[in-house]
């Protein structure tokens, strides 16, 4: 290759990845700092930078911590950078999008594909979607482990349809650091894939379920999931009720239909492109993933059916995240055959990736920009940050759904203990049933909270040993007045 071919190589690919992070982020509605599942990340990166904070809710955000390294990981960065947690998320995700696009490419071009095929496919990934019922997005518009863990997930089987099973076990293993069950699934996908094209390993991969299998039974009995063949009791299942994704026996039809589609789809392509010649060696070992995949799930649907707490912990469902992306592909292929028309494909797909991200960003929540690094200046997180300023180990009443309402948790704007933020610490007591139950009993004791009166605000000072309680400005209390500002109040418990 000249010198000049390879360097228009190398610009088409970096204006094709500027892009792609472009759409993709405007597909996700713009990168926001310490939204959605941030109120855990940021939180237990906070505790690992300074441990003097969260001094009450430290068990609770222990309650998932203690089953992954990211937060460790992500806190010696910005420790070892001397930079800022918000730069470091930015940053991260960033290099997320960039992997997981690279990775697509690898992919692609492992199966043959053309390279309309690949920038049909690669503008396909932008369109940010639900998985149906699995409680997980295919992008994410804010830092998550998660995301980057995918990424290398893809390249390890991307590596396994080229014959490199090292490079796909040392991206399964990187993955697991940032997000073990995620790279779980596509462990599972390489070890089926090493089954089928290298059957000579057979015996060897055996011995290795074996010795996993082995592992798996010290973890669940002895090691750090221990206690966990347990069946969930009424009152830790009231605290999941509304994540009915965790239970594939309350999925609606349409979501069975959908989910199970993915399988059908893959398997039908494979045997298409077979037929015309054009299926490459190393691809049998994806259909042979995908029903690796598809097996662990059925069974999952009875152990969780059960109740037993590790299998909805494991939260199986999301196989259907790797199958969504082995879909996508396909789809890609299948629209992109007829060679005169590929070209217009490729273009009408991403003038529709660039109308939906405008109109996301610019109709639907004008309010959002494409990137916000920072937390936004609005009164709520003027009120955080004032309440920041104050003892490290203040403990804040506040609305149990302020997360949501007001676009960011006390404890990442705040770095403050609080009652109870709803939708988080809810997601929390998937992993522990003692967190179930403080969420239950909180939930209980904080649901009417907008009708907050100062007695019963004393009340729960008293039971919770509370310091302050913000509230809306339009919401009086006959309590001192600490703070104030436009839209809320922070009156004194003490």
């Amino acid at each position: 290759m000249t010198h000049d071919r390879l360097t228009r190589r190398i610009l088409l690919g970096t204006i094709a990845a500027a892009l792609f992070v472009l759409l993709a982020t405007a597909n996700s509605g713009g990168y926001r700092f310490g939204v959605s599942d941030q109120a855990f990340y940021v939180p237990a990166i906070q505790h690992l930078l300074d441990p003097s904070l969260f001094p009450r809710d430290s068990a609770l955000l222990e309650a998932q911590s203690s089953l992954m390294t990211s937060d460790q990981l992500l806190a010696g960065v910005v420790q070892a950078t001397t930079g800022s947690l918000p730069d470091l998320a930015a940053g991260f995700y960033l290099v997320s999008l960039l992997v997981l696009v690279a990775a697509a490419v690898y992919f692609a071009r492992g199966l043959q594909f053309s390279w309309w095929a690949v920038a049909a496919f690669g503008v396909l990934l932008t369109f940010r979607h639900r998985i149906a019922k699995t409680g997980a997005n295919s992008l994410e518009g804010y830092m998550h482990p998660r995301q980057m863990a995918f990424g290398l997930g893809v390249l390890a089987i991307a590596s396994v349809i080229r014959n490199r099973f090292g490079v796909a076990v040392l991206c399964v293993a990187l993955a697991g650091v940032l997000h073990p069950t995620t790279a779980l699934w596509f462990g599972l996908a390489v070890v089926a894939g090493a089954a089928v094209q290298r059957p000579e390993w057979r015996w060897q991969l055996g011995a290795l379920a074996v010795v996993g299998g082995l592992a798996a039974l010290w973890a669940v009995t002895l090691g750090p999931l221990a206690g966990r063949l347990v069946t969930m009791d009424p009152l830790w299942l009231q605290v999941l009720d509304t994540k009915d994704y965790l239970f594939p026996t309350e999925w609606p039809l349409d979501a069975w239909l959908l989910n199970l589609a993915y399988p059908m789809l893959i398997w039908l392509t494979w045997r298409a492109r077979e037929r015309r010649g054009v299926a490459v060696r190393g691809e049998s070992a994806l259909v042979a993933a995908t029903l690796v995949l598809t097996g662990v799930f059925a069974v999952s649907v009875v152990l969780t059916a059960m109740e037993l707490a590790l299998a909805v912990q494991l939260q199986i469902t999301r196989v259907f995240w790797v199958l969504d992306f082995l879909a996508l592909a396909y789809v890609a292929w299948w629209m992109t055959r007829a060679p005169r028309l590929a070209p217009a494909v490729v273009a009408i797909l991403a003038l529709a990736s660039a109308t939906r991200g405008y109109y996301l960003l610019e109709v639907w929540q004008p309010e959002r920009q494409l990137m916000t690094i920072d937390l936004p200046k609005t009164p709520w997180v003027d009120a955080m940050a004032w309440l920041r300023t104050q003892s490290v180990d203040w403990h804040v009443l506040a609305d149990p759904n302020h997360a949501w309402k007001y676009g960011v948790s006390v404890r990442i704007a705040a770095g403050r203990d609080t009652v109870l933020e709803g939708v988080k610490d809810s997601a929390l007591a998937l992993y522990s049933r003692d967190v179930a139950v403080r969420v239950a009993d909180r939930t209980r004791d904080l649901g009417d909270f907008p009708l907050l009166t100062t007695p019963r605000a004393r009340a729960l000072a008293a039971t919770y040993d509370l310091d302050v309680v913000i509230v809306e400005s339009a919401h009086q209390l006959d309590l001192p007045v600490l703070y104030r500002n436009d839209e809320f109040v922070i009156f004194d418990l003490r």
